[in-house]
């Protein structure tokens, strides 16, 4: 092989990993942790870039050495990439991963990563058996690493590998990701869906969370949507509406420890009462939060087929959700604001249907 893409450092490779795939890329840690810098950096090491037909296998990413990675001479960085593949090149130094971390290297680092986002391509005309290498960076994946693009053609370039190469879904979760850290130093604007009415909460992801449940979410999943209750942290009510909550049978207390909001769906016959947690970092539907209110609904002779539960989340990949997500109450429902379209359904075969909204 004879042209090489220009050589990066692994530390620069793990600078820019972050800045091309933002919070909202899912499975983003398999493409930006020190395992994917290593082997985004390998595959520039051998030239496994499209269309040169060279290719990246494992190996070439567990066999990687401090003392190897500061050969940079093309003839060195062609004698690795070709010898380690057939055993017979004797690679200086302390190795970066054992032998036994070709897996998570292959499955989730490429396959579930890089691979995914669609910043590295594999080849199809191999067996799946095959130890052959398979793996090469997008050309225009591998220019984001060229040392001599920095500042703004750098950022242009970002941007237009995001654009062209991120799927519809990544792009729009990495949208309201990013809206949503633009928006924390501002207050939030809530527009209630059965009035237009709007309400100003106080700046901070919960609130997101909140506007997104009302604005997005109601409309989607519910026929006939109206805020029963809207609260903030440090108990703050934000909006309440006790007439309408009278003339179908429910008694809001405030004292009652009541959910982050209440939303009645008045489509069905039988209205729908939906208690709703919102989870920036704590607080899920757990089963003794649906008992307690339950409790209450009860005490209202709310027939409890016509009670759901819904925690609500930023993103699958926030911290908020993998703390609560084995908390969350059988029988209840999750959501997230970056996948409006979607809701998981923790389905009680013993209990009614959770999910009785159209959507």
């Amino acid at each position: 092989m004879s042209d090489f893409p220009p050589y990066a450092t692994k530390a620069l490779v793990a600078e820019r990993l972050p800045i091309i795939f933002p919070n909202g890329i899912e499975n983003r840690i398999y493409c930006t942790r020190d395992m994917a810098a290593s082997t985004v950096f390998a595959m520039i090491y051998v030239g496994a870039v499209e269309g040169a037909n060279q290719y990246l296998g494992p190996v070439h990413v567990y066999r990687m050495t401090d003392e190897q990675a500061d050969l940079t001479a093309d003839a060195e960085r062609e004698a690795y990439a070709n010898g380690v593949v057939r055993g017979q090149y004797v690679v200086p130094g302390a190795r970066w991963y054992a032998d036994n971390s070709r897996e998570p290297i292959r499955d989730e680092t490429l396959r579930e990563g890089l691979v995914a986002v669609g910043a590295v391509l594999a080849r199809t005309d191999l067996p799946t058996t095959s130890g052959k290498p398979r793996y090469a960076l997008k050309g225009s994946f591998a220019k984001l690493f060229n040392p001599a693009l920095d500042g703004q053609d750098l950022e242009d370039a970002i941007a237009d590998f995001q654009r062209t190469s991120l799927s519809r879904g990544a792009l729009a979760r990495v949208s309201i990701m990013l809206s949503g850290a633009a928006a924390n130093g501002n207050g939030v604007q809530v527009t209630f869906p059965n009035s237009g009415e709007t309400r100003q909460m106080a700046p901070g992801p919960s609130s997101l969370i909140s506007r997104a449940v009302v604005e997005v979410f109601a409309p989607r999943f519910m026929a006939d949507p109206v805020v029963l209750w809207l609260s903030e942290s440090g108990n703050k009510v934000v909006a309440r509406d006790d007439k309408l909550a009278a003339r179908i049978g429910l008694k809001i207390e405030a004292d009652k420890n009541l959910p982050d909001l209440i939303l009645a769906d008045l489509g069905p016959a039988e209205p729908i009462l939906l208690f709703v947690e919102v989870v920036a970092t704590d607080g899920a539907v757990t089963a003794r939060r649906k008992s307690a209110i339950l409790e209450m609904t009860d005490a209202a002779r709310f027939d409890r087929k016509h009670v759901k539960f819904l925690t609500a989340y930023q993103d699958r990949g926030t911290g908020g959700f993998k703390k609560t997500v084995q908390s969350l109450a059988w029988g209840s429902l999750a959501w997230f604001a970056s996948e409006p379209d979607h809701i998981i359904v923790l389905h009680d075969v013993l209990a009614a249907p959770p999910l009785a909204m159209p959507g």
